[in-house]
């Protein structure tokens, strides 16, 4: 990546990784906040899989201008499998967000019964452009009162307890879009949700641009015979 450079006649840019995508930043964006919810025991990839998207529509594709950990507090948050993140912003700092995600993991187990965070996040949801969740991070939704009567999904080993919540119409893909409430299916699926939301946002050419910067093409490839067991969502046997 090289340092930003002046062209006659052009604002100040980044140049890529190949000369033909040159991509050029607005010098004046309007400003959006697109907010990642933190908290312990949450599910990495819930959370960087989206982030990594999103940064790229960010810092390459005018998108979003600022992309923001969120936290309870300013105190670092230790991920399930020993990722540890120090947040931007607490909630009591947090600005108003255009974007929310929220991840799963472990961690909802106990963050669904957290008044602090659920308030938080309906709070945020009022004025979202969109919010969203990955994995189990549809129960938080669901806390916030975002999910009832809705269409959604959730990591495939949960979604006999979304059903049984008995105000979701569970519905088996890797992601769901409900007006401005989406959920996505569990862990990785987060990274086709958040292209899907730049396609939504910025157009399928900004998308695609993105996806190539991130080589996201997954190759289909099904090993061994788990993706048969009885217990695997509908997407993945069809």
């Amino acid at each position: 990546m090289r340092d930003p450079v002046e062209r006659s006649g052009e604002p100040i840019g980044y140049t890529l990784f190949r000369p033909q995508y040159i991509v050029y930043l607005e010098k004046e964006r309007s400003r959006m906040n697109f907010g990642f919810l933190l908290f312990d025991d949450l599910e990495e990839l819930d959370l960087v899989g989206p982030w990594e998207i999103i940064s790229i529509w960010s810092r390459h594709f005018n998108g979003p201008t600022d992309c923001l950990m969120i936290a309870e507090s300013d105190d670092p948050v230790k991920c399930y499998n020993g990722m540890i993140i120090t947040p931007h912003k607490s909630f009591a700092d947090a600005p108003t967000l255009d974007y929310l995600l929220v991840p799963g993991g472990m961690g909802t187990r106990k963050e669904v019964k957290n008044k602090y965070l659920i308030d938080f996040v309906a709070s945020q949801a009022e004025t979202c452009r969109v919010i969203l969740s990955v994995c189990t991070g549809s129960f938080i939704l669901h806390s916030a009162g975002l999910l009832k009567s809705k269409k959604a999904t959730t990591h495939f080993s949960r979604l006999d307890n979304l059903r049984n919540l008995k105000d979701v119409e569970v519905v088996e893909r890797r992601f769901v879009k409900e007006g401005k409430v989406w959920t996505s299916a569990g862990v990785s699926a987060g990274i086709d949700m958040a292209l899907e939301l730049i396609a939504e946002e910025a157009g399928e050419e900004t998308a695609g641009k993105v996806q190539l910067y991130a080589e996201y093409y997954p190759a289909g490839t099904r090993y061994g015979t788990a993706h048969k067991e009885p217990q695997a969502p509908g997407y993945i046997k069809n």
